[in-house]
């Protein structure tokens, strides 16, 4: 009779196991994996759609205006010049409510 209930009992923690990894793994998915991909997603959106005469703000916070697109590149407007940056660079078009 011991044996069963040795039996039985392992089958119970590695059921509960089980259960705890899945809640785990969900809970990794819904507070780090998805809101990922939806700022990604963000991000590529706002790159995609640059055009001409725009005002930004880099990730590194300088604020220019966009003189001219390249496929992987933007060229700003600052104020004693112009530099390039990569268009993932981009973090915000200035005066947008994001």
């Amino acid at each position: 009779m011991i044996p069963v209930l040795l039996g039985q009992e392992s089958t119970g923690g590695a059921t509960q196991s089980l259960i705890f990894l899945a809640l785990m793994i969900a809970v990794f998915y819904f507070l780090i994996i998805r809101p990922q991909r939806r700022r990604s997603k963000a991000q590529q959106d706002l790159s995609s759609s640059l055009q001409l005469g725009q005002e930004v703000r880099t990730i590194g916070g300088i604020h220019g205006t966009v003189v001219s697109l390249d496929d992987d590149s933007v060229v700003l407007r600052v104020e004693e010049g112009k530099i390039r940056v990569a268009r993932r660079a981009i973090g915000s078009r200035i005066g947008d409510q994001g």
